[in-house]
């Protein structure tokens, strides 16, 4: 049984199914239980929604808004949403009453694993007395166990079948029972941690090391335009040194960090440990950092318009792709929104389009209606602005769009990274190109 039918619940379901498991997802929501129902799939997960679809069909995947699937279930895996609050707390509302449903079902034997983020030691100060109040004790009546979620939208499902499990379990039983069931149901390698607080660290200091990679590829890319240099010759040659046991792996810059994980999780870690006397500064940076990066991106459109002679009366923006991030239809906490509402504030008419998300979030996100098509999101305007890298876009047809947009027309590359050779097509077509450090 998966508890919690979101972005996570939805991939693990589908993907145990598959291999020929029968799960049960139960999730509050009566809208996203009808829809697993039916054979239904909102999330903007590339290859999700016919795999819902067909494992509906079979019977393997069914949903339910009642935890009582608990007491049938050998396994229950919990994947609720574990948002924070301003100050980076906890917020565990949805995980609470996760527990509080699933304890007085339990039954001894039963293997309750946590892919839900959490700080450390939530797994067994928190979920562990939750659970016991339905009178049996963890690791001597049943299993409990931390592995974190780390699937990337976009490859969420190609992921979840390869990536190696992390376990640390609240104790060497259930640590070892964990290991067996990701073993035998996904077949995938398993890294075992001591320890469930090495585990729930382990999902923090993943998403805090991206979060300050990011930051440096883009701190690094306003360096390298004031020099006049590539910020992509840069990092390509940056990274063929060696170092420990792999090399040098700086990211390439963007327009921001956005999602569910990348703008919470590191924030979770740096009140974790600022209320354990450790105050983590890379954290602060980082997040200023990328925080900065929409209203930097907006300042470059437009200072690139105004010397290409543009004003905003005859400069209408195309918002090229406005997901979180590229392949992906997600726009929860896009940074592509701040980007559209500084753009908006310097007077520019802007107009947004992205063929993987659903126009009703579009609309909820941006407060726009979104343009129906390329065409119409192209047509006449002064800046086509690429904030998101889809491979749709990577195939365009600039020839093409040429003759709809008004010249002189910017080109800015926020996610698509255009080679050299692009590049040099598109200034033979008329555009002025403009990248981040490029």
């Amino acid at each position: 049984m998966v508890a919690g039918a979101g972005y996570v619940g939805t991939c693990l379901g589908v993907a145990l199914a598959e291999r020929g498991a029968e799960v049960v997802a139960v999730d509050s929501d009566p809208d996203t239980v009808e829809d697993l129902r039916a054979g239904r799939c909102r999330l903007p997960e590339p290859g999700l929604a016919p795999m819902v679809r067909r494992l509906a069909a079979t019977g393997r995947l069914t949903a339910s808004t009642s935890f009582d699937p608990v007491q049938v279930a050998d396994v229950v895996l919990v994947a609720v949403g574990t948002p924070i609050d301003p100050k980076g707390v906890l917020v565990a509302d949805q995980l609470v009453a996760a527990c509080q449903q699933i304890a007085p079902r339990l039954r001894p034997r039963h293997l309750v694993i946590l892919k839900s983020t959490v700080a450390p030691g939530t797994t067994r100060t928190l979920v562990a007395p939750l659970l016991e109040r339905g009178g049996l004790v963890h690791e001597r009546d049943f299993g409990l166990a931390v592995c974190p979620e780390r699937l990337a939208e976009g490859v969420a499902l190609t992921q979840v079948r390869t990536l190696p499990v992390v376990v640390g379990g609240c104790g060497p039983h259930s640590a070892s029972a964990a290991e067996r069931f990701w073993r035998d149901a996904l077949g995938v390698d398993v890294r075992r941690v001591p320890t469930a607080e090495a585990a729930e660290v382990v999902k923090l200091a993943t998403n805090w090391w991206i979060d300050v990679n990011v930051a440096i590829a883009n701190e690094l890319a306003r360096y390298c335009a004031v020099l006049d240099v590539d910020v992509l010759d840069v990092i390509d040659a940056a990274n063929t040194l060696p170092k420990g046991t792999s090399r040098v792996n700086l990211l390439v810059p963007g327009v921001g960090v956005g999602g569910s994980c990348l703008t919470k999780d590191p924030w979770m870690a740096w009140r974790d440990g600022r209320d354990r006397g450790v105050r983590l500064r890379t954290v602060e940076t980082a997040r200023a950092v990328n925080d900065d990066m929409p209203g930097h991106v907006a300042s470059v459109i437009v200072d690139e318009l105004l010397g290409l002679g543009r004003g905003p009366t005859d400069s209408p923006i195309a918002v090229l792709g406005a997901a979180f991030k590229s392949d992906t239809g997600d726009v929860r906490n896009t940074p592509v929104r701040d980007v559209v509402v500084a753009l908006r504030e310097n007077g520019f008419p802007v107009r947004v389009f992205d063929p993987l998300a659903d126009p009703a979030a579009l609309l909820d996100r941006f407060g726009i209606p979104p343009a129906a098509s390329l065409d119409e999101a192209v047509r006449g305007a002064g800046c086509l602005a690429f904030l998101a890298g889809h491979r749709e876009f990577q195939r365009l047809d600039f020839a093409a769009l040429a003759e709809l947009v008004d010249v002189p027309c910017l080109v800015f590359d926020g996610l698509l990274h255009l080679p050299p050779a692009r590049v040099r097509e598109l200034h033979q077509l008329g555009f002025a190109y403009r990248g981040i450090g490029r």
